[in-house]
């Protein structure tokens, strides 16, 4: 029996949505009725630009190659925002999938998103807003977040996410780390989004054999043979009676008003 796929992809320059994507993947694996795998965005910068970004060491996690995407049943991507959009890490991923595009090898698939921004309104919702045409292109269902925990009506502390999506506050030094709220709303997340991705894929079972339960042959039934009947000289031929002719339509009451109209206006 084949369990549907889930693949957590993200991109994270210090560390934050990475630590977000584990709590993602760990409600994921709360469904034990899928399989799940971790990945991340391939890297455009060099070595030299991400040191003097003093951006974070990149884990051992693999890095997802575009045609693997089709593998999956549903997709939780993360990262961070640039200027209320996705990275250019993630758009440039996306331009290289034309070719699942042109098949379309994603369509009904599933997709969930998380985020990371320096501030309360740094654009994590702005983010969403502007990634979604990359899911509709692809035929892909986005599964928004809702309001499923508590911490997400506080007003009292600063705490990431959205109806959108899990998110994170950074900090614009980028010195915070998710708290333990962001983090179970992460994990509330993978736990949902697995459930809708079960729903919308059950897991497949090997069909039966068609040979194993072959269905009864059809017998045709064998009919009568039709014989024709031969008049014979002492009956006598009757001619078929007449029917008379259908007496014309009488002009109904709309046809006669309109007629008069048009005498009228002509």
């Amino acid at each position: 029996m084949a369990k549907p796929k889930i693949f957590v992809i993200y991109y994270s320059t210090y560390g934050h949505v990475h630590t977000m994507a584990q709590s993602i993947m760990k409600g994921v694996m709360k469904n034990e009725n899928v399989d799940v795998e971790m990945y991340q965005f391939p890297e455009t910068l060099g070595d030299d630009v991400l040191e003097k970004m003093h951006a974070a060491p990149k884990p051992n996690v693999p890095v997802i190659d575009v045609d693997k995407l089709a593998e999956a049943d549903g997709f939780l991507f993360g990262f961070p925002t640039r200027f209320g959009a996705a990275p250019s890490q993630v758009k440039s991923f996306f331009d290289a999938t034309g070719q699942l595009w042109s098949k379309g090898a994603l369509v009904g698939k599933s997709a969930g998103l998380f985020f990371s921004t320096g501030s309360q309104h740094g654009g994590q919702e702005s983010t969403a807003y502007s990634f979604l045409p990359h899911l509709a292109h692809h035929g892909i269902i986005y599964v928004p977040l809702g309001f499923p925990s508590p911490y997400m009506f506080e007003n009292d502390a600063i705490v990431g996410g959205s109806a959108w999506g899990a998110g994170v506050i950074a900090g614009p030094d980028g010195s915070l780390q998710p708290t333990h709220k962001e983090l179970e709303i992460a994990e509330i997340q993978g736990e949902k989004f697995a459930g809708v991705v079960t729903k919308l894929n059950p897991a497949s079972e090997t069909p039966v054999s068609a040979d194993k339960n072959p269905e009864p042959a059809v017998v045709a039934t064998p009919v009568a043979p039709v014989t024709k009947h031969k008049i014979a000289a002492s009956e006598p031929v009757t001619k078929p009676a007449e029917t008379a002719a259908p007496e014309p339509k009488k002009e109904s009451s709309m046809r006669r008003l309109a007629s008069r109209f048009k005498k009228i206006f002509s």
